[in-house]
């Protein structure tokens, strides 16, 4: 029986493109891609998302990649991402009918940075819609990440639930196979909110 949802964050239940997230600083779209592909490096925010690099050791790496007169504004975009954060469109309403429902456990799981999870309450709807969850897994202030086995393992320890009552919810076709490998069930998230809300109604 399905007890408990497991939720990835980016692309899940925030949207997160590095475009967007530097549009309201740059308005020029080849500065503002070149930026972006710098500041939202994937190689870079791995290193966050597994702990090993700070908010200041990011923004440093950063600059090293800049123009003085580009740094600047790098890090304000960095500095301000949480904040320019926008909800998938349906996934709040989701959430909040599931835990209004109140027959099953919601979690979430994210390859996030330590920065996120020091700084996310100081976005308001962000900080409604996690409080809502049962348990926050948020892989930069752990040093595991997923989709390693580890990480389901320390949810199941930590929470007390097993892979078969679970639903995991991810982007990521990667991450799902490594719910999976572990006996959990996973749904590849592809941005309907409502294709999802009746899966999980049929499961």
């Amino acid at each position: 029986m399905i007890t408990t949802y497991i939720f990835d964050f980016g692309n899940v239940l925030a949207n997160f493109y590095p475009e967007k997230l530097t549009a309201p600083y740059v308005n020029d779209e080849t500065e503002r891609k070149h930026l972006a592909d710098i500041i939202f490096d994937r190689s870079l925010w791995d290193k966050l998302d597994d702990g090993t690099y700070s908010d200041d050791d990011a923004k440093r790496e950063i600059c090293k990649r800049l123009p003085v007169e580009k740094q600047e504004l790098a890090c304000k975009v960095y500095d301000n991402w949480i904040d320019n954060l926008t909800p998938v469109a349906g996934m709040c309403e989701l959430i909040a009918d599931i835990r209004r429902k109140g027959d099953k456990k919601l979690y979430l799981l994210s390859n996030i940075s330590r920065g996120f999870a020091a700084n996310f309450k100081n976005t308001p709807w962000v900080k409604e819609l996690l409080d809502s969850f049962d348990g926050l897994v948020l892989t930069g202030t752990l040093g595991i990440v997923k989709p390693t086995r580890e990480i389901f393992e320390y949810m199941f320890n930590t929470f007390g639930f097993k892979a078969e009552e679970c639903i995991f919810v991810d982007d990521s076709e990667k991450n799902i196979k490594g719910a999976q490998a572990v006996g959990i069930t996973g749904y590849l998230f592809d941005g309907n909110a409502e294709k999802l809300r009746i899966f999980l109604q049929n499961n």
